[in-house]
C-alpha cells in the first residue's frame, strides 16, 4: 500500500456508507461502493446525491455489485480496506459478498452498532479486522444521502493493542469529518453498545420518547436500566467511563425531549430491527458473565413477542 493509493471498498451506500464514501471520493481517494444491482444501475445513471448543512451536490462514485465483484478473479480484485456499513440484518450476506474483495493484506472495519459483528468478522477473517465506530446523524431519502447535522466523526483502532496501518490511517484522514484513532477501541465500542442498548431498552420498554417517559415518572427506572447495562460492561472488563455515563443519563432523562432510539423507530414502524444484534447479544453476554438483567430481559420478551406477531 503506497501513500494515498489505498483501495477502499465500502459495503453499503446508506447514510453512513454514502456520507463517508462521498467525503473520501471528494478527497481523491480510490473508493468504490458495493451496492445491490438496482442501486448500482441508478447510481451509474444519476450519481449519488449528498446533502448536508450548507451542501448539496452529486458525485459519480464508482460502484460494484456482489456479482461483479465475484466475477473478477484477478489479483487486483482484492482491496486494501473494506468498510462494512450495513445494518446488522445484512451482516451475514455481506460477509459472503465481500469475500472476493478480501486478500491476504486486506483490513476490514465494520461500522455497526454492538459487538457481535466483531466476533463474526474475526471468525471469518482472523487478524484482518479493525474496530470502528462512527457518529453521524443521517438518513436516505429518495436515494439521496442526507447528513442532518455537522456532526461527523470516524473512530478506528486495533483490536489487539497494535497500530492501525499508517496507509489506512492516512487514506481515511480527509476533510468533512474528524478521524480519531484510539488505542482502546474495544472500550469505545462497548461504551457505544451500552448507550445504544440503554436507549433501546428505555424507549422500547415504555414505548415512548424520553420526554413522555420522564413526564410519566420514569426517571428512576431509566437510571436502573442504565445501571443494569453498565454492570454488564464492568463485568466484561470494559467499564463505562463517568463521562459516557453522564452523557447517556443526560440524553435519556432530558425533560420534554423527543428523543427516541433507532430500535424504537424500526419497531414502531414495523421494520426489521436490530433487536437480537444489540439487545439479544447483550443479554447472552450478561448470562455468560453471570450478570442479572431483569429489565433487559423484560424488554426482549416484549420485542420478541411483537416480532412473532408481525411474522419477522
Amino acid at each position: 500500500m503506497g501513500e494515498h493509493t489505498v483501495k477502499i471498498l465500502i459495503a453499503g451506500a446508506g447514510a453512513t456508507g454514502g456520507a463517508f464514501g462521498t467525503r473520501l471520493f471528494e478527497a481523491n481517494r480510490d473508493v468504490t461502493l458495493l451496492v445491490r444491482a438496482a442501486r448500482a444501475e441508478t447510481m451509474r445513471s444519476t450519481g449519488l446525491r449528498f446533502i448536508a448543512p450548507g451542501e448539496d451536490r452529486t458525485n459519480h462514485i464508482p460502484v460494484l455489485t456482489a456479482a461483479e465483484l465475484a466475477e473478477d478473479r484477478s489479483d487486483s480484485a482484492a482491496f486494501d480496506l473494506v468498510i462494512v456499513a450495513v445494518k446488522a440484518n445484512g451482516l451475514e450476506s455481506i460477509i459472503e459478498d465481500i469475500r472476493p474483495a478480501v486478500g491476504e493484506h486486506t483490513r476490514i472495519i465494520p461500522f455497526l452498532n454492538g459487538m457481535a459483528q466483531i466476533d463474526r468478522l474475526v471468525e471469518e477473517f482472523p487478524g484482518q479486522v479493525l474496530g470502528g465506530l462512527v457518529k453521524i446523524v443521517g438518513t436516505v431519502k429518495d436515494g439521496a444521502i442526507h447528513q442532518m447535522t455537522d456532526l461527523a466523526i470516524m473512530t478506528i483502532g486495533s483490536l489487539d493493542g497494535g497500530e492501525v496501518p499508517e496507509p489506512i490511517a492516512e487514506a481515511l484522514d480527509v476533510p468533512g469529518y474528524k478521524l480519531q484513532i484510539l488505542e482502546n477501541i474495544t472500550d469505545a465500542l462497548w461504551e457505544k453498545w451500552i448507550f445504544i442498548a440503554a436507549a433501546g431498552v428505555v424507549t422500547c420498554l415504555f414505548r415512548a420518547p424520553v420526554g413522555a417517559i420522564m413526564a410519566a415518572g420514569g426517571q428512576p427506572y431509566i437510571v436502573s436500566i442504565v445501571d443494569e447495562l453498565e454492570a454488564i460492561a464492568a463485568a466484561g472488563g470494559h467499564p463505562v467511563s463517568d463521562k459516557a455515563r453522564d452523557m447517556t443519563l443526560s440524553m435519556l432523562t432530558a425533560e420534554g425531549s423527543s428523543f427516541t432510539s433507532s430500535l424504537y423507530r424500526d419497531v414502531t414502524s414495523g421494520l426489521p430491527s436490530e433487536t437480537e444484534h444489540i439487545l439479544g447479544h447483550l443479554a447472552s453476554t450478561a448470562g455468560d458473565l453471570g450478570v442479572q438483567t431483569p429489565l433487559l430481559d423484560l424488554t426482549l420478551v416484549q420485542l420478541r413477542a411483537g416480532e412473532s406477531l408481525r411474522g419477522h
